[in-house]
């Protein structure tokens, strides 16, 4: 049986696409279905996104216990935040502890926490003058991009970089990294042990490190050396 999920998100939801093609690739072999799509925000494209494939969806209120309740309804076992920019309550993230992850447009701790999402994290790096930023997913706590971090993926940073360029970049590696740690989770082969720690780790079925290489730097000469030591940690 798979493990039923929810993607909450605020957004276009374009990570939410790209859960559900993955989902659908891996086929019998995938660890859970989206049995729900809920957002903040009335008319978020993320909402026609989940229609189009007939998944429940669901206009989250301002009322603490509102999530908490809709979640118990659709009987959810894993909590997938695409992009989702209200604050979970702290109800929520004690009850499905090791089991909600969120995705973050930056090399966690750096350029995370309270008011750190889309565009402000991006010229955030490029003010830093960073040279390497990239996506993280983390398992989600009571604070603000804080969780265990699962698995990160850096993307470099070029000087003629902007932030809409930047945010390109790091997309497409969320498109890639999210969805194969949300399927992991799913299927248990990750967990988050006592003391915080993460168990297990992502594969990447369908796509070789070359191909990733490529997608997050386009073989960069100038920084391949520094793309090169990160992915050996």
């Amino acid at each position: 049986m798979t493990t039923r999920i929810a993607v909450l998100a605020s957004g276009g939801g374009s990570n939410l696409q790209a859960l559900m093609d993955h989902l659908d690739a891996r086929g019998s072999e995938r660890g859970g279905e989206i049995v729900l799509v809920a957002t903040d925000r009335p008319g978020a494209g993320v909402l026609e996104r989940a229609s189009e494939r007939r998944i429940a969806t669901a206009t989250i209120s301002g009322t603490p216990d509102s999530l908490s309740r809709l979640l118990e309804e659709h009987g959810i076992e894993l909590i997938a935040l695409a992009g989702y920019l209200c604050f979970v309550p702290d109800k929520v993230t004690k009850k499905y502890a090791g089991k909600i992850v969120n995705v973050h447009p930056s090399l966690l701790p750096a350029f995370g926490g309270a008011g750190m999402y889309g565009m402000k994290v991006h010229q955030a790096a490029i003010d830093a003058g960073v040279r390497v930023s990239g996506a993280t997913v983390h398992f989600v706590d009571s604070q603000y991009d804080h969780g265990a971090i699962i698995a990160q993926w850096p993307v470099p940073v070029y000087p003629m970089d902007d932030a809409r360029t930047l945010a390109a970049r790091v997309l497409t590696v969320e498109h890639l990294l999210f969805p194969r740690v949300v399927d992991a989770l799913a299927a248990s082969r990750i967990r988050l042990t006592t003391g915080n720690r993460v168990s297990g780790s992502v594969t990447w079925q369908g796509t070789n490190e070359d191909q990733l290489f490529a997608i997050a730097s386009s073989h960069s000469a100038e920084i391949a050396g520094t793309i090169d030591a990160l992915l050996q940690r």
